[in-house]
């Protein structure tokens, strides 16, 4: 018994020492794995900065290191941005668009950014459109300037929702829209414009004007229902009309009179 002791200790210490093996092994890989930099970028580890400016991507870079704080992807070609492309960024603070060819949000492409980000930076795109979905509940300082904006109820309700930048609100023009094409959004909803009584107005006129082609379509079956019958009805008596008289037989009370 005295000789089991040592063994067995020797052995829990070689199977300590396996698992701390492993587990080294594990952490060194994982490190590995993540400070990974996308390829066309540049990466300050000390500072948690990707730098991906002027890369000529046409497209979101696989391979962010997970512990990004501050990610730069300004002067590219990136034409939209996939929903979750910024999920597992959960340190990000600072996200940099401008000067893209963005042009299109997927369904919650900027819902799941991290709830420390502090700044998103969309100036300079070909944005047209964008709604609440679009953004989820981030609370970061945003910039929508420079983008070819169509003002609708839509952009407003995103206007009132987002933190933006104050100073360059301004740049935020209506480049397309049912009124004050040209000018700053903010300045319209100042003066009392509100796109979302427009647009309930539009629905409203719509929606009688569809009432009443269903209306006019209605009355014109039973016009047409009606006069059809008529001439049925019409042709039925002529042709009754036109039928030849039945011969009279005489009867059982002729033929008594008669023999009186």
């Amino acid at each position: 018994w005295g000789q089991l002791r040592p063994r067995r200790q020797s052995m829990m210490l070689l199977d300590l020492h396996s698992w701390l093996s492993v587990f080294l092994l594990f952490s060194i890989w994982w490190s590995q794995a993540s400070s990974q930099c996308p390829d066309s970028c540049h990466c300050a580890w000390e500072t948690g900065t990707v730098l991906c400016m002027d890369a000529g991507l046409r497209e979101i870079p696989e391979g962010i290191p997970l512990d990004t704080v501050s990610l730069h992807l300004e002067r590219n070609y990136i034409r939209n941005i996939p929903e979750s492309a910024f999920s597992d960024l959960v340190h990000l603070r600072d996200l940099y668009l401008s000067y893209n060819r963005i042009d299109s949000l997927a369904s919650g492409a900027l819902r799941h950014l991290s709830p420390e980000l502090r700044l998103l930076d969309l100036s300079h795109n070909q944005l047209r459109q964008a709604n609440r979905e679009e953004f989820g509940s981030t609370r970061a300082k945003t910039r929508l300037y420079h983008n070819p904006w169509h003002c609708d109820c839509a952009l407003q309700e995103l206007m009132e929702a987002l933190h933006l930048e104050p100073e360059t609100v301004n740049g935020i023009i209506c480049e397309s829209s049912v009124r004050g094409v040209g000018q700053p959004l903010v300045k319209l909803l100042d003066s009392g414009v509100n796109f979302c009584s427009l647009q309930r107005k539009t629905t409203d006129v719509a929606m009688l004007v569809t009432m009443f082609v269903w209306f006019f379509m209605v009355i014109v079956y039973v016009v047409y229902y009606v006069r059809q019958n008529q001439a049925e009805a019409r042709r039925h008596l002529e042709y009754l009309k036109s039928l030849p008289s039945p011969r009279k037989t005489p009867t059982e009370t002729d033929t008594l009179s008669t023999g009186f």
